[in-house]
């Protein structure tokens, strides 16, 4: 590799390494063409797949000129830092290279914004054409899409990418509005509504024609910056919830707001990115998708904001103490799930389980359920008998005294930035 090049990795590699949204489950594509890489059995960029096992990804931007000027972005037209573009060709050979290599199980490519949207999309395709069709290469591909990008360029996009995502950037419009009065979400929700129709296209289409070609397979993705704005934890969940549901979208990540800047709008440099914020987000958007959650449980007027202290699913369990204790025994999946400290793999196990005899204590431990957490809020056949029943508040404290968060040791100001 030339000292170029390597000048570029290093200068374009740098400035994607805010972009988290970049998980590879899903994809489906198969070597059947005697070509290289493989995405139906890998994934990228050190992150994890369904299956637990972590990947790598090259994740660079094509380039980190931009014509916005977005304050909460690295890569912004004001900021003083290095310049760099990679060519169509040399993002291509680099990719190769790499997979070659074995550095690398995937290709995670985006870019600032130059000239305008159109140009910048149309090479950004190029180098996904050029890796499928020159170069036969089949590995997993996540491609950014422009906002602003024409219809035809995004949908062509959509027959090489195996996942496409764009950036929501703020979790409102008035955030959006406040750091990058160029931008709004009107500019997110075309292409991803676009996409969306046509991925339902293909799927009917696929019905009736026997050979009918990938479009997005891994499905969409975007990403909300956490903590630069002043939206709270309700604002957040509720417009991922809304693109859940009207986009059909396979992730929304949440990044929290590393301060690149002195600007008085946003949290001054040197304060702690909200870590803690971040993860319960996450956590919340997994009961959301895979625990039967409805966001205004989690999240309302009355609880605008997450418990710092503990993860949603024992705050919404302590501020609902009367649908508690459930009977192991007894309950359907659906209440199981509710139960804090019983994950899905857990309530699976204990309703097959229980066909075969009540369970005890013991097979609840052997089974994966954190005893500790759930035996204030279940009964089994063999449950100690209790004198009182005890408060949410004091249910809190007993589970805070026997564990302490390793996210807890984070400061706890981060969580006040406004």
């Amino acid at each position: 590799m030339s000292d170029r090049i390597r000048e570029k990795l290093n200068i374009l590699a740098d400035a994607a390494k805010y972009d988290v949204s970049c998980s590879s489950s899903g994809g489906t594509r198969k070597n059947d063409n005697k070509g290289v890489g493989n995405s139906h059995t890998s994934g990228i960029c050190h992150t994890y797949t369904e299956d637990g096992r972590c990947v790598s990804l090259l994740k660079i931007l094509l380039t980190n000129h931009c014509i916005y000027d977005c304050l909460f972005c690295v890569s912004r037209k004001s900021n003083d830092v290095k310049r760099a573009a990679f060519t169509v060709d040399e993002v291509v050979e680099l990719t190769m290279n790499f997979y070659r290599r074995n550095y690398i199980e995937g290709l995670f490519l985006s870019s600032g914004i130059f000239k305008n949207a159109d140009f910048t999309m149309e090479r950004l395709l190029l180098v996904c054409k050029k890796l499928r069709l020159e170069q036969r290469y089949n590995g997993y591909i996540h491609l950014k899409m422009i906002p602003g990008a024409s219809d035809e360029l995004i949908k062509e996009a959509g027959l090489y990418a195996d996942r496409m995502s764009i950036n929501l950037e703020m979790p409102t419009e008035a955030g959006l509005k406040l750091l990058a009065p160029e931008k709004s979400h009107a500019d997110v929700i075309k292409p991803l509504g676009f996409v969306q129709q046509n991925i339902v296209q293909f799927a009917e289409d696929k019905k009736l024609i026997k050979h009918v070609p990938k479009f997005v397979p891994a499905g969409q993705s975007t990403q909300m910056v956490i903590g630069a704005t002043p939206e709270s934890d309700k604002d957040i969940m509720y417009t991922a919830n809304a693109f859940y549901k009207n986009f059909a979208l396979k992730r929304v990540y949440y990044s929290g707001y590393v301060p690149i800047s002195n600007d008085s709008r946003m949290p001054i440099l040197g304060t702690q990115p909200p870590l803690l914020r971040e993860n319960r987000l996450y956590q919340t958007d997994w009961l959301m998708r895979f625990y039967g959650f409805k966001v205004q449980e989690l999240l309302n007027d009355a609880n605008p904001n997450l418990d710092v202290d503990i993860d949603p699913k024992l705050s919404w369990a302590i501020r609902n103490m009367q649908h508690f204790p459930v009977d192991i025994n007894k309950a359907d999946y659906r209440m199981i799930l509710r139960i804090p400290g019983i994950g899905v793999m857990s309530a699976q196990k204990i309703v097959q389980a229980r066909k075969f005899g009540k369970l005890r204590i013991d097979q609840l431990k052997k089974i994966g359920v954190s005893y500790n957490r759930a035996k204030h809020f279940i009964t089994c056949a063999d449950s100690p008998y209790q004198l009182k029943d005890y408060q949410g508040t004091q249910i809190k404290a007993f589970i805070m005294a026997e564990s302490q968060s390793k996210y807890l040791k984070t400061d706890s100001n981060q969580m006040i930035l406004f």
